[in-house]
């Protein structure tokens, strides 16, 4: 269980050190770039992956219906 833990604390501080580059790079502060992920990116994305995925299974399943009614 210990090395769950230190993956949980290295996973936690390479985000950490991430976003704090990315702030710097963008001279930027941590909170916003944590809002910029957080609270538009990380949604946006959400969003679009959700329309992309109602948007492949409504054509799956246009093309299943027109593979079955070509083989009858």
């Amino acid at each position: 269980m210990s090395e769950l833990i230190e993956f949980g604390i290295y996973l936690y501080a390479y985000c950490t050190d991430f976003i704090i580059n990315l702030a710097n790079i963008f001279s930027l502060s941590y909170y916003e770039i944590n809002f910029v992920i957080f609270c538009l990116v990380y949604p946006l994305l959400f969003v679009g992956l959700l329309l992309l995925y109602f948007v492949q299974n409504r054509r799956l399943k246009s093309l299943n219906g027109s593979i079955t009614k070509a083989d009858t």
